[in-house]
């Protein structure tokens, strides 16, 4: 939840800063104070986990958010007290007032709702969690509740001032650019927690060394043999996702809300493969508990690499806006990018559903997976075009007879194709 509040955070940071076109000294520091902030979520976050039953830990982290939301109003009170600092857009608007009205009430509609949840934390915790989870998906229901009033009977009035109140829509999603450069930062950070993990915890002691290993350093390192394994798999599992994500995004034009909401439900949970090495890397120490570690881990992957498929879908069903004409339903490269984003949800699903029926060999079947997976990615392709073939092949032992309105439709295909960009995955 700390991730998907964070996320909201900097998606209300950035449109806000596309309102504001240049920073003096005094928003460069209130952008600060906001940032600091933000850094202090995870420690109330982990005082809620730690404390339970303390009501302590909900408030201060409701309290965080209504500091952000508050350093954030002033940001916009006081770049539209100083017109230059605004964007050209704003800038030039007849109705400056009205614009910062606007733009206040979508900063703090989150905040408000956070100082209920701060009230409702000293006497129902259900209710504080309820209004906090509203926070986190308050823009996708405000625009469902704007979708339907515009489509309520009767026509609607015009604005009494007749002008556009605000030039950005600070509800659209946010730009391709922006979706990528923050996915990219959420999996930088995830694979350097998984080194600094390695670098802190297994690193052998030299008294261990002498004592235990008569002065063997290679055999002191044979008993982290495990926890090696592990750190390479899930090196392997975040950098084959990472690829997967740019691998999509390198052919989507344009992000949807929907796309931008799927997006970071995937990286709320590839933040969690950090976890995922944790648990695979202690089989060695508690094997009783492997099984149950196993499929944690498979579930995290499963649902870390099942968003991913999501966002391809949602983007196919607006594929004329979306998606470069290659990855169209029949085009070049849509049956490979199928194929390279259903890889991780299948082979994680099918090792969960194998460690029901073969609980003993658990540990075995998780790193089977974690070894194929990788080759399977290289050799992705070649069998995608040999299944393609295969399809061919089969469809060409029955053919079908065109009707009359279909002779010329193989001409008009290979029209449609010439067209297609030749761009690989």
């Amino acid at each position: 939840m700390t991730f998907l509040i964070v996320t909201v955070a900097w998606a209300a940071h950035t449109r806000l800063f596309q309102v504001v076109g240049k920073i003096d000294d005094t928003l460069a520091l209130l952008n600060l104070a906001c940032m600091m902030t933000i850094t202090l979520l995870p420690y109330t976050f982990s005082l809620m986990v730690t404390f339970p039953d303390v009501p302590l830990g909900i408030f201060l982290f409701c309290v965080c958010v209504i500091a952000i939301g508050a350093v954030q109003a002033l940001i916009v009170v006081y770049a539209f007290h100083f017109p230059h600092l605004l964007s050209p857009q704003i800038r030039r608007s007849a109705h400056r007032a009205l614009s910062r009205q606007h733009i206040l009430h979508l900063v703090l509609r989150g905040p408000a709702l956070c100082f209920l949840a701060a009230i409702f934390s000293l006497f129902f915790f259900p209710m504080s969690y309820l209004l906090m989870v509203t926070v986190i998906f308050l823009p996708h229901l405000s625009k469902a509740a704007c979708w339907c009033k515009d489509r309520l009977p009767g026509r609607r009035e015009p604005p009494a001032h007749g002008g556009e109140t605000v030039s950005i829509n600070l509800q659209d999603p946010l730009s391709k650019e922006r979706v990528e450069a923050f996915s990219d930062g959420v999996y930088a950070i995830v694979a350097t927690l998984l080194i600094l993990d390695i670098c802190e915890d297994n690193v052998p002691d030299p008294k261990d060394v002498r004592e235990k290993f008569h002065g063997s350093l290679v055999a002191a390192l044979g008993e982290y043999g495990p926890h090696f394994l592990a750190y390479f798999g899930s090196f392997a599992t975040v950098g084959l996702l990472w690829f997967a994500h740019h691998s999509l995004f390198l052919h989507v034009r344009k992000a949807t809300q929907a796309m931008g909401l799927l997006n970071t439900l995937s990286l709320a949970f590839v933040g969690g493969l950090p976890l995922a090495y944790q648990q695979t890397s202690a089989f060695a120490r508690q094997p009783h508990d492997e099984l149950e570690r196993v499929r944690l881990s498979c579930a995290i992957i499963f649902f870390a690499s099942i968003f991913q498929f999501a966002i391809w879908t949602a983007a196919l069903l607006r594929q004329a806006e979306t998606l470069q004409p290659t990855v169209h339903f029949g085009g070049q490269e849509h049956s490979f990018m199928f194929a390279k984003l259903a890889l991780y949800p299948c082979a994680s699903l099918l090792a969960f559903a194998a460690t029901c029926l073969l609980s003993r060999f658990s540990t075995a079947i998780f790193h089977i997976m974690q070894i194929t997976v990788p080759f399977a990615f290289l050799l992705l392709r070649l069998l995608v075009r040999l299944a393609l073939a295969g399809l061919r092949g089969l469809r060409g032992l029955w053919p079908a007879r065109p009707l009359p309105h279909q002779a010329s439709e193989p001409q008009a295909e290979a029209e449609a194709r010439s067209q297609l960009l030749p761009s690989p995955c």
